[in-house]
């Protein structure tokens, strides 16, 4: 029985707690199509999390608390894979190519494939908006992220929700709290560092309903560069995180027509 959205709300703020520490009941018909992803860290970022994905018709809530995320900087956040029946999944360290230790957004997509929604805080969700920094959420000063939203999304979306799984982006090599080029420059955008674009985590969407989301109100992250570099960054970068975006669906684009 798949339960009205007034319902829904009701039965995520009446949850127990202990449900966002892991301890969680067997799930039953009236708790809704509801499914957990456990975010574990790429390239040895320190990023982990969960995430909750619940599904009514056509509208996708998605609920990711994450830490160990870069402190104060945006999170591009994305759900990936196919609603073809393609076979995509979480990189493993055998993606980084190039040896450097990072998996980097190149080197991620032919393992976890296509955006197929990009997880903003607002506005368009499509893969146009894959780097729309402005729009993603912010980790806060000790790198925890919070994020929830509701959205609208395909027929094909919804019925392969199983099939998707969840990507952040953002991470701090050199541990000094901000994004900066001591990594070296992003493949998407020459003009933006590394560490800004590479994957930070990724979890996929776990095979049984978990039940209901977890309880517990939370932002869906401030808006703004905080965290990058410099002044100088975000002026020649805010224009190219948007050159990038472009770039990446372009890859991507040419990497479906190669396959």
């Amino acid at each position: 029985m798949i339960l009205s959205r007034t319902t829904r709300i009701a039965v995520l703020a009446a949850l127990p707690a202990a449900l966002t520490l892991g301890v969680a009941g067997p799930a039953s018909a009236a708790d809704g199509d509801a499914h957990q992803i456990d975010l574990k860290q790429l390239s040895d970022s320190g990023a982990t999390g969960t995430a909750f994905l619940s599904v009514e018709g056509n509208e996708l809530t998605v609920k990711v608390e994450a830490e160990g995320m870069t402190p104060n900087a945006p999170h591009a956040q994305h759900l990936h894979g196919s609603t073809e029946g393609k076979d995509f999944a979480c990189p493993t360290p055998d993606a980084d190519k190039n040896g450097d230790g990072i998996v980097s957004t190149p080197e991620g997509i032919p393992s976890y494939g296509d955006i197929m929604i990009s997880l903003t805080t607002k506005g368009d969700t499509s893969m146009d908006s894959g780097l729309a920094v402005d729009r993603m959420p912010k980790a806060d000063g000790d790198g925890n992220l919070s994020y929830e939203r509701t959205i609208e999304v395909s027929d094909d979306v919804a019925e392969h929700i199983k099939d998707l799984h969840l990507v952040q982006h953002g991470i701090d090599v050199n541990d000094n709290g901000k994004y900066d080029a001591d990594a070296g420059k992003s493949e998407l955008d020459p003009k933006l560092p590394l560490e800004a674009t590479a994957p930070a985590n990724c979890g996929m969407v776990k095979g049984a309903a978990i039940g209901s989301m977890p309880v517990g109100g939370v932002e869906t992250g401030g808006e703004g560069t905080g965290g990058i570099e410099s002044p100088g960054l975000i002026a020649a970068g805010g224009v190219g995180l948007v050159g990038a975006a472009g770039a990446l669906v372009m890859m991507r684009r040419r990497t479906r027509l190669d396959g």
